[in-house]
């Protein structure tokens, strides 16, 4: 079927996300923290930085005036959901050692995130929201950290880096636009989801 991408194993935000579903008389104020960031990363990639506190505080199953207490506001609760995915997406690109296998082990690592599609989601938000200044400087490191760490750990040329980073983004465009949903629409499109799902399934194969 054109216009499919394939479905990696579970990230870390996956699991992370599972903390909302454990009894909430039982959790700790961490996991509670936790909670919370699991609800805001699924609320705020659906919806972006127009989502409420409310939002939030019913997708966490907490109260609105708890959310804010943790927080302080909605816009540091973003922060610090959207912190959390600059965070994990760098920590994946970082696990690969630094050596002849970087480029693929750093390929991997990226298409091992897929499986979280909130993450990503909220990445193209935080761009987005990118003119507030805390978000933009974790938006603006998310690139830059990507690129440098590219170059770090393969030894390859800056425009290979430069390769890597667009192709990423590419990537996280196709996921924000759902575009796997609306195979048929735009025959350009389809070719362009069926050449980057055979690149990234080549790379979840190999």
């Amino acid at each position: 079927m054109p216009g499919t991408l394939p479905s990696p194993p579970p990230t870390v935000g996956a699991r992370i996300a599972a903390v909302a579903d454990q009894p909430s008389a039982r959790m700790t104020g961490a996991e509670r923290r936790e909670q919370i960031l699991a609800a805001a990363r699924r609320v705020f990639a659906e919806s972006g930085y127009a989502a409420s506190t409310d939002e939030v505080a019913r997708a966490a199953g907490v109260s609105q005036p708890y959310v804010v207490r943790l927080f302080g506001s909605k816009r540091e609760l973003f922060l610090a959901a959207y912190q959390q995915a600059v965070d994990e997406v760098l920590a994946a690109l970082s696990s690969a050692p630094a050596g002849p296998g970087a480029r693929e082990a750093m390929s991997d690592a990226y298409v091992r995130l897929l499986a979280d599609r909130d993450l990503l989601r909220l990445i193209m938000h935080g761009f987005i929201a990118g003119t507030d200044e805390a978000v933009g400087r974790a938006a603006r490191h998310c690139l830059g950290e990507s690129y440098r760490l590219f170059i770090e750990r393969t030894g390859e040329s800056s425009d290979e880096a430069r390769q890597f980073v667009a192709f990423g983004m590419l990537i996280n465009v196709l996921m924000a636009v759902d575009a796997t949903a609306h195979a048929g629409e735009d025959a350009g499109l389809d070719a362009l989801v069926t050449c980057v799902g055979e690149a990234v399934q080549g790379r979840a194969s190999a």
